[in-house]
């Protein structure tokens, strides 16, 4: 059975772009994730994955850059996996990269803290009529959060350089998304998290020009979506392409970049100082 999203189309809404500096710590990360896209808390470290074409493995590591172990994701195919968010009971894997609006096999994998699929998420978007290979498309969500009951994906539109807002339940049943939401961020979204401690939700993103940028959204509430504010900062790093965030708190946060050009990942700890 396909589901529809229960919301309605929200507004663009505006945010403020500040001078706050950015302080960045560097760590180099071995190469067999130098494609690293997604990023998340787990057991006292990271876990990460590679993004498309990469192995159907989740690779886990220390904040120091130190590779731990490889865990393989049986039954699960990597197409273009382009996130990484958990809950209490699930980790989730957004095989949801689209960068030309060609697919029609978009999922979400469901697994276990112990690594093993349990089942999918199946999506596909309301508004997209047309499958032909076209590069400035709207139809491809390569940030995902998990915020309360839901999953929120954010997506990467290359024509308007804003991105829509989409909510699912994290049941595993097939879903038809309707934007709730858009924001005008001037880039194109990358990544993707959201603290319920902090209620902080963060997303990353880059420029055609290579310019990096985290907006940090306070007090998020999704059910006062309308209202939503955000703060935009500049991140201080070239060359680099961020796809991937984890909050540590409200201005603490984790980043990982692939490998742009020096050849090497890398995980940056970032902090907004006033």
């Amino acid at each position: 059975m396909i589901h529809k999203n229960k919301y309605l189309v929200c507004l663009t809404f505006i945010s403020s772009f500040l001078s706050a500096q950015i302080t960045l710590e560097t760590v180099k990360l071995p190469k067999k994730i130098d494609e690293t896209s997604g990023l998340e808390f787990f057991k006292g470290h990271f876990i990460t994955h590679n993004d498309s074409g990469g192995k159907s493995k989740l690779y886990s590591f220390t904040s120091e850059g130190d590779f731990l172990k490889s865990h393989k994701i049986k039954g699960a195919t990597n197409i273009d996996w382009e996130e990484l968010t958990a809950d209490n009971n699930y980790i989730y894997i957004c095989d949801t990269g689209n960068n030309y609006g060609t697919r029609k096999d978009l999922k979400i994998y469901k697994i276990d803290k112990d690594f093993i699929l349990k089942d999918s998420i199946l999506i596909s978007y309301e508004n997209q009529k047309s499958f032909k290979r076209k590069r400035k498309n709207r139809y491809d969500a390569e940030a995902v959060a998990s915020v309360d009951s839901v999953l929120l994906l954010f997506s990467k539109d290359r024509k308007k350089l804003s991105t829509q807002v989409y909510s699912i339940p994290k049941e595993a049943k097939s879903y038809i998304l309707k934007p709730i939401a858009e924001f005008q961020v001037e880039a194109l979204v990358t990544a993707a998290d959201y603290d319920p401690i902090s209620k902080t939700l963060a997303l990353t993103s880059y420029t055609f020009e290579g310019d990096q940028y985290l907006y940090r959204f306070l007090n998020f509430n999704i059910n006062d979506i309308n209202n939503s504010k955000f703060d935009k900062y500049l991140i201080p790093v070239k060359p680099a392409q961020i796809e991937a965030i984890k909050i540590e708190d409200s201005s603490s946060f984790w980043i990982t970049s692939e490998d742009e050009g020096d050849g090497v990942p890398r995980l940056f700890k970032t902090c907004i100082d006033f």
